[in-house]
């Protein structure tokens, strides 16, 4: 543990901590002075089991460092679980200003096949998750700002992905949720702006459990020994925006691979066609070219990219 970090004399938790870019956020942070609490269930990486392992191998790690940090397993896609998270910080180490949220699991299916269970889950874990844990940690520090006058000084950063702000084909729960945590993201910045909370997202792009099953080879360190893909990219970035080195920056969503970042927006208008009478199907078929011409109107490509040769974005095998 780095004596003056950056973190130093701060309290965090981080959900999904227990492997890939959750383990390499609470790493870092805790290397920085930070006081980690580190959410894992255990899960599968389709969210189904417990395991109380993961999350502890990571206090073991930090501890093992200097560091400190305390192991928590609570089910963050319910209300009570987020709570008890949330809870947990306060009442182990006093006090909470950041909080990273991670944790998610693939139900991957192409939407005509997708089952009910494979949507819930999915946009439980993910998108209700972010919320609750980040709804409990606001309302500490709006209580604790009422009572002092104080500005709370916290961040938040939430885990959205290019699957969610560009679609990607066989995940419609996933892009759904996604694509919330985005808009949330953006919501909550607005609302929270007053007490002293920054609210980020990032996009981020990286080696997992979650990816290496579609990614295959493609993931892999390059010759040159520089890996794009290590969840520590993807770490870097996130606990920078949950530093005081990021002051004054809310409400943003950063896209983050080894190498590069990219800050990104929302649906912004493209085209504009007006008319001084009421739309019909004629007058709208005619300012069709006008309206569309930039991008022609047929189906995006997915804007990661084509997937690696030989591999598709989505499982060919359910259109059997």
């Amino acid at each position: 543990m780095a004596d003056g970090g950056a973190f130093e004399g701060k309290v965090a938790l981080v959900t999904g901590a227990g492997r890939g870019i959750g383990r390499a956020e609470a790493l870092l942070l805790a290397g920085e002075g930070a006081h980690v609490v580190v959410n894992d269930v255990g899960g599968a990486a389709d969210g189904s089991g417990t395991d109380a392992g993961p999350a502890q191998q990571v206090v073991d790690e930090i501890e093992a460092a200097g560091g400190v940090a305390t192991a928590n397993t609570s089910d963050i896609s319910t209300w009570a679980g987020a709570e008890a998270l949330v809870d947990q910080a306060w009442d182990h180490f006093g006090s909470l200003d950041v909080v990273i949220n991670n944790a998610g699991i693939l139900r991957d299916r192409l939407s005509f096949n997708m089952s009910e269970e494979e949507w819930d889950s999915v946009i439980a874990v993910h998108l209700k998750g972010h919320f609750a844990v980040a709804r409990h940690a606001a309302a500490r520090w709006k209580a604790r700002n009422k009572e002092t006058g104080e500005p709370a000084g916290a961040a938040i950063v939430n885990t959205a992905s290019e699957s969610g702000l560009y679609g990607n084909g066989g995940q419609a729960n996933y892009a759904a949720a996604k694509a919330g945590i985005a808009s949330i993201t953006i919501v909550m910045a607005r609302e929270l702006e007053r007490i002293g909370v920054r609210v980020n997202a990032i996009a981020p792009v990286a080696r997992t459990r979650l990816t290496e099953a579609m990614a295959g080879d493609y993931m892999k360190p390059d010759e040159n020994g520089f890996d794009r893909f290590a969840p520590e990219n993807v770490a870097a970035v996130a606990c920078w925006l949950a530093s005081d080195e990021a002051s004054g920056i809310s409400g943003q969503v950063v896209k983050v691979q080894g190498g590069q970042i990219q800050l990104l927006e929302g649906w912004r208008p493209l085209t504009e066609v007006t008319d001084d009478a009421p739309w019909t199907l004629a007058s709208v078929g005619a300012r069709r070219t006008e309206l569309l011409g930039p991008v022609g109107g047929g189906v995006p490509a997915f804007f990661f990219g084509s997937p690696p040769a030989g591999r598709e974005a989505y499982p060919p095998s359910e259109w059997g």
